[in-house]
């Protein structure tokens, strides 16, 4: 098994970008807020009001469940004992710790447009964790940090237009 602090995953991004998506869901905000007030007085525009209230609250579920994505993976072995534990870093800055035999199933999927690859992770009674694209780790050190997991990678599903598979 690996021994010391190993980082399995790493994602490219690990920032919350909430500067950015902020200033978009206000620009967005303030184009349909005038787009309503131009038609309000020749047409009924509430289709215009129901689109910025379902485009604000896509916004919003998205910013949730990127959240919860996994942007680093690290093998922690502990001090008093050489137990080797898992450290999860979500980005919104959690971390959780876990035992590297409760993890059942690691997917890699690499990017064939760019050189990059996803994580899928899924834990022993619970659902599939996700991660943020990355550099496309080995899969040696994840065969030997979680040796109980199925651990596979595969190649995207979708490819350029005009170039064939």
């Amino acid at each position: 098994m690996a021994i010391g602090e190993d980082l399995l995953w790493d994602a490219a991004d690990k920032g919350t970008r909430t500067r950015a998506r902020l200033r978009r869901l206000a620009v967005t905000a303030g184009c349909a807020g005038l787009f309503v007030l131009v038609l309000w007085a020749y047409s009924d525009s509430t289709w215009a009001a129901c689109a910025a209230a379902a485009y604000v609250l896509a916004e919003i579920s998205y910013r949730v469940w990127d959240r919860r994505r996994l942007v680093e993976v690290q093998i922690v072995t502990g001090d008093a004992d050489s137990r080797v534990t898992l450290r999860l870093r979500q980005a919104d800055g959690r971390t959780t710790e876990h035992d590297p035999h409760h993890v059942t199933r690691v997917l890699i999927i690499h990017d064939n447009v760019v050189h990059s690859a996803k994580l899928r992770l899924r834990l022993r009674g619970k659902r599939v964790l996700r991660g943020r694209p990355g550099r496309p780790p080995s899969l040696t050190t994840w065969r030997s940090a979680c040796p109980t997991a199925h651990v596979r990678e595969r190649g995207a599903w979708w490819g350029m237009p005009g170039i064939p598979d």
